[in-house]
């Protein structure tokens, strides 16, 4: 018969299930971690795909390395568990703020996460993957402590518990943590709960293993690390105000999280009204004018009686739409319902887009556009894309061939669709690729670009916060089934851009980006 041996305050099958408890909620605790690391650098940097794979990918790499630091620590498992728990619970919950501070103060000018921020993603995911690796070793060794079982039974259980615990903490995340908290507080709420699960445990059930001194030490240890993590949540609504600031400049008036994407409005007037989605300028009252104007005027030249928004939700490609007296029906297909509400009620922005949607020819449906395209029987003279840029993953379906095949579909015999390809002259393989995309779908294309040279980054409707103030190169591509005629747009510099005299050679013949293979790279 097995026997315990190590004295519990409690039987060893209640002991042994309280170990397998702790197991569950660490597990949960440090998938959140992960997954708060790969949605803040998403937001942030962009592209999803990519900090993704670098937050997982080395955080499974130093969780190896964890696991190999932690035969060192064998010897006093309780006491050192209690510590890793401690400290995880830190840098887990800090994280969050950490980043966002980094993003917000770091670098003068331009894209502030092209250097430093990327290396501190990368040292949060390895602190955090070493501090999680080291957890199962300590927890095998407590857990046959208790009650000695074969190792391949005690690794069952420990596995078990684990994986339980992630599944529960991956689901948390995005439909407990995320909507109750947001990503700030609800990483130190995840660190708070992390360091009373590990505490708790080692002081309740293993304190005979620890002296005097190691049991005030680690008190002290979850003490301080729990006023901190409750001071920072004291001070996280005033921390993201100075945030925002920093990045958007002082005179923030709207900021919302929908249930999308983050929105905030600055200035108060038309001329200095700017709207900014997850943290990139989407749309500057100085000069929107001629973005839109050169987006929509093209593909007005003909018949457009009823013309379909692709995005938009800001209502200003509907303004230039509604310029035209003929037009009878206006549809507009855009995600979040709360940058169209803002754009109804909000006076600056109301007043920016002429009120358009009071006018009774629009209507609105809420839902992605790929999805709504494939279910549509309704046909249209015009489609205009006036969606986020193509470098960005969310966006990547937007830009396939499929996705350019569905709206194909809808559009009537000569109908023309205008789509915003992102910079021609400072990110050519995206639009050409854009344009190459919207050929493998049927349609015959001309590329053009409206504004004057770059100074410096790319920029476009979709840029980060830091460069609000570059000038602007905007490309655009209109397409039909028969070749379409451009012609210039109001008030607009439309420049005609043949392959060969606006590209270099090795921009021409690219392959389309499609839904199995996208070929855009934030």
């Amino acid at each position: 018969m097995l026997q315990s041996s190590v004295r519990l305050p409690v039987s060893p099958r209640t002991g042994r299930f309280l170990v397998l408890v702790g197991v569950f909620v660490c597990a949960a605790c440090g998938l959140v971690y992960e997954l708060e690391l790969v949605a803040l650098a998403a937001y942030l940097i962009g592209d999803s795909v990519t900090q993704a794979s670098v937050v997982l990918s080395v955080m499974v790499f130093a969780m190896g390395i964890g696991s190999l630091l932690a035969k060192r620590l064998r010897r006093r498992a309780a006491a050192w568990f209690g510590l890793v728990e401690a400290a995880l619970a830190l840098v887990g919950g800090c994280s969050a703020m950490a980043l966002y501070a980094a993003f917000a103060w770091s670098g003068d000018k331009g894209e502030v996460w092209a250097s430093g921020s990327r290396a501190l993603l990368v040292a949060f995911s390895l602190a955090i993957g070493i501090l999680i690796g080291a957890e199962v070793p300590l927890l095998m060794v407590l857990i046959q402590r208790i009650r000695r079982q074969d190792a391949g039974g005690a690794v069952a259980d420990l596995f078990a518990a684990d994986y339980v615990g992630a599944l529960v903490g991956g689901l948390a995340f995005p439909f407990l943590l995320l909507p109750m908290f947001g990503q700030l507080t609800g990483a130190l709420f995840t660190g708070a709960v992390n360091a009373v699960a590990g505490g708790a445990l080692v002081l309740g059930l293993f304190r005979q293993d620890l002296s005097a001194r190691g049991r005030w030490v680690l008190l002290t240890a979850n003490v301080v690390v729990l006023s901190l993590l409750a001071t920072a949540a004291v001070l996280v609504d005033d921390f993201e105000r100075a945030a925002r600031r920093a990045v958007y400049g002082g005179d923030i008036r709207v900021a919302v999280q929908t249930d999308v994407q983050e929105v905030v409005l600055t200035g108060g007037r038309r001329s200095s009204l700017d709207l900014f989605l997850d943290g990139r300028l989407r749309i500057s009252g100085r000069d929107e004018k001629r973005y839109h104007r050169g987006l929509v005027a093209p593909a007005m030249r003909g018949p457009h009686a009823r013309v379909l928004v692709l995005g938009g939700g800001d209502g200003l490609a509907a303004r230039e739409i509604l310029r035209h007296p003929d037009v009878r029906r206006v549809d507009i297909v855009e995600l979040d319902a709360g940058v169209v509400d803002l754009a109804r009620h909000d006076p600056a922005l109301s007043e920016l887009n002429g009120r358009a949607y009071r006018d009774p020819r629009v209507r609105v449906v809420h839902t992605d556009a790929f999805r709504w395209l494939r279910q549509t029987r309704a046909r249209y003279d015009v489609a205009i894309s006036d969606l986020p840029d193509p470098g960005i993953t969310a966006s990547t379906k937007l830009y396939s061939q499929e996705f350019y095949g569905l709206a194909t579909r809808a559009l009537a015999d000569g109908g023309r669709i205008a789509v915003h390809a992102g910079p021609l002259t400072a990110r050519p393989r995206v639009f050409w690729t854009v344009e190459a995309s919207l050929r493998a779908a049927g349609l015959r294309t001309v590329a053009y670009r409206v504004g004057g040279r770059l100074s410096g980054f790319a920029a476009g409707p979709d840029r980060t916060a830091q460069g609000a103030g570059a000038p602007r190169d905007w490309g655009f591509v209109l397409a039909s089934r028969t070749r379409p005629v451009l012609l210039r747009a109001a008030r607009s510099e439309v420049v005609r851009a043949g392959a060969r005299a606006a590209e270099p050679t090795r921009h021409r013949g690219l392959p389309p980006s499609t839904l199995v293979h996208p070929r855009y790279a934030n």
